[in-house]
């Protein structure tokens, strides 16, 4: 039980990595606070983790909006009392993926650079806010990408990742003195995660399946990234097995960068 005890806000907990780690945290005893633009799916990741004996509330929370993301994280405080953990996970990808810098158009780069960036800048804020607050510490994790890391995936979205990687650097040395850690998991691709179908690839069965081929085939270790692979880096990033590990951005990518 890593988590036992810990209350958890996990932006982006409908689908994909966020409803994979709200049940690998409440699985080691968290109690989890999902949050996600679309409440439908937030309320069925809730129940998945109470089916497995976990606790969890859902909310509707719109990264892009500061007050929602605040609201989200006062809510974990107002039902379980303190806020241990901030998981920064929502993320859109290149609305077209395979699109060029010069295909995008001002209306992409706003979004993207609102959700992907500007989500996570109001969760590390509302987060240290919280941690000093209450006073005892915190843990922020947030969901960067191996294309922030290398050229690789798009160079808007690759760009407000990389932006993602120096916030939380940035934030791991000024909550230092606090005890607040920051840590970015950064995934290679993840065809299974509906990941391909919000940047307009489709969700078929045989695309899925020929994209993860082709994704696996780019990894030494020969094997596409899974919602679970983040999630159990994730259980062990926020856990106090990784007390003294901070500002690091953590590849789940089958040795894909260290090519």
């Amino acid at each position: 039980m890593l988590l036992k005890d810990k209350s958890a806000v996990i932006t982006g907990a409908g689908s994909g990595v966020g409803a994979a780690s709200a049940l690998r945290f409440a699985e080691e005893g968290a109690h989890v606070v999902c949050a996600d633009i679309d409440a439908g799916r937030a309320e069925e990741t809730v129940r998945r983790v109470e089916a497995v004996g976990g606790t969890a509330v859902a909310v509707a929370c719109d990264v892009a909006r500061e007050s929602e993301v605040a609201a989200a994280i006062e809510l974990a405080a107002d039902r379980f009392g303190r806020v241990d953990i901030v998981f920064n996970n929502v993320g859109i990808p290149t609305p077209r993926l395979g699109s060029a810098l010069e295909d995008h158009t001002a209306e992409d780069f706003a979004a993207l650079v609102a959700v992907n960036l500007g989500g996570v800048f109001y969760g590390c804020k509302h987060a240290v806010l919280r941690f000093k607050r209450q006073g005892g510490g915190g843990v922020i994790l947030n969901t960067g990408s191996v294309a922030g890391l290398v050229a690789w995936g798009g160079s808007v979205y690759g760009a407000t990742k990389g932006a993602v990687h120096q916030l939380t650097r940035a934030v791991a040395i000024e909550g230092a003195p606090f005890d607040i850690r920051a840590n970015a998991l950064c995934p290679a691709g993840m065809p299974f995660t509906g990941f391909m179908a919000a940047g307009g690839m489709g969700e078929d069965p045989q695309t899925v399946a020929r994209a993860a081929a082709s994704t696996a085939a780019n990894h030494p270790l020969g094997r596409a990234i899974t919602a679970r692979d983040c999630a159990e880096a994730a259980v062990f990033l926020v856990s106090d097995r990784a007390v003294n590990i901070t500002g690091v951005l953590f590849p789940v990518d089958g040795g894909y960068v260290a090519k």
